[in-house]
């Protein structure tokens, strides 16, 4: 009888250590938690992905192949209580930095994570690198979770694809002939276009990449592609055409310069005669008004008028030659 008390006893003291006492859990500042009963996740009614914000990130046809269920997130805090039969995954949300060359699979490869390949459509074999910041999407966490295996790996793969097809097809935007002159020696060399517009590809590579976190549970915050490395062998010969573009660029600007400035002294001189222009036909165009108003006063006002001018003109004259009527 004592030995099956004892044993009774020991049993209730190992099931409250080793459920009770551990069923109590906390989630820290920066994680989030789900919470599975029986291996199922805690989910938000019916609500799906493809009906979410995140579906707007989707076409048509992916949102039939990710359309994960939204669960309940468990938000930092607690202690919270789990019975034995549920479990807690525990995620962190922080934003979490790594190099855009890293192969989770693989470290060893693209130069032991550190540059990666791709070829421009000029068919030059360029390394590119960069990081990547990438947290945890808080609204998708059963994709994290429990959609795909290795998030970030999928994450990584689809941003690669990404880049290398952009990259390929790469083109500079149209720039302004009238600018230019029509003489852009560097046209069609798309290594220097990709490094011009780094900023327009790390762009367009956010907007690619924003169905991530429908895709996989990641959301991207930002890809930061720092450096594009050509070939040894195309180094000197870039080198080259760039300091001819620079000195021809430099020479174009001084030329439109000095245009310019011809155009506005141009441009002062036409108004500097116009004014003079008009400065003279005032006074006449203000004589015909007052040869108007004479002429209404009367028949002898005009002829009273030509005869004041007339004296006006002989008091001025230093000779007068008149005619005498025979």
């Amino acid at each position: 009888m004592g030995f099956l008390t004892g044993m009774l006893i020991g049993f209730i003291a190992w099931f409250i250590v080793r459920y009770v006492l551990t069923s109590f859990y906390t989630v820290n500042q920066n994680e989030r938690a789900v919470k599975t009963i029986f291996g199922r996740a805690e989910r938000v009614g019916d609500a799906m992905t493809a009906n979410s914000p995140l579906g707007d990130t989707l076409t048509d046809e992916d949102k039939l192949r990710y359309n994960y269920p939204q669960v309940r997130v468990i938000p930092p805090g607690g202690p919270y209580f789990k019975w034995p039969w549920e479990k807690v995954y525990k995620v962190s949300v922080a934003t979490q930095t790594i190099n855009m060359a890293w192969d989770p699979e693989d470290p060893r490869a693209n130069s032991n994570g550190t540059v990666l390949e791709a070829v421009t459509k000029d068919q030059l074999n360029t390394g590119l690198s960069g990081q990547i910041r990438y947290r945890a999407a808080e609204s998708n966490l059963y994709a994290y979770l429990f959609g795909v295996k290795r998030p970030i790996s999928h994450v990584m793969g689809y941003f690669v694809s990404v880049l290398r097809e952009r990259i390929a097809g790469f083109e500079a935007p149209n720039t302004d002939p009238a600018r230019d002159g029509g003489m852009s020696i560097v046209t069609g060399v798309s290594i220097n276009d990709i490094r011009k517009n780094l900023r327009d590809l790390n762009e367009h590579m956010e907007r690619e990449c924003a169905s991530s976190a429908a895709r996989y549970g990641i959301i991207l915050d930002a890809s930061l592609i720092t450096g594009i490395d050509p070939p040894v062998e195309v180094e000197t010969a870039l080198a080259a055409i760039n300091t001819a573009h620079n000195q021809v660029s430099s020479d174009i600007s001084l030329a439109q310069a000095l245009a310019d400035q011809k155009i506005v002294q141009s441009k002062r001189a036409v108004e500097i005669e116009t004014l003079n222009a008009q400065a003279e036909v005032e006074p006449l165009k203000a004589l015909s008004e007052q040869l108007k108003a004479l002429r209404t006063s009367g028949p002898d006002a005009l002829q009273a008028y030509l005869r004041n001018v007339r004296l006006k003109l002989y008091t001025q004259a230093q000779q007068i030659v008149r005619e005498v009527k025979s």
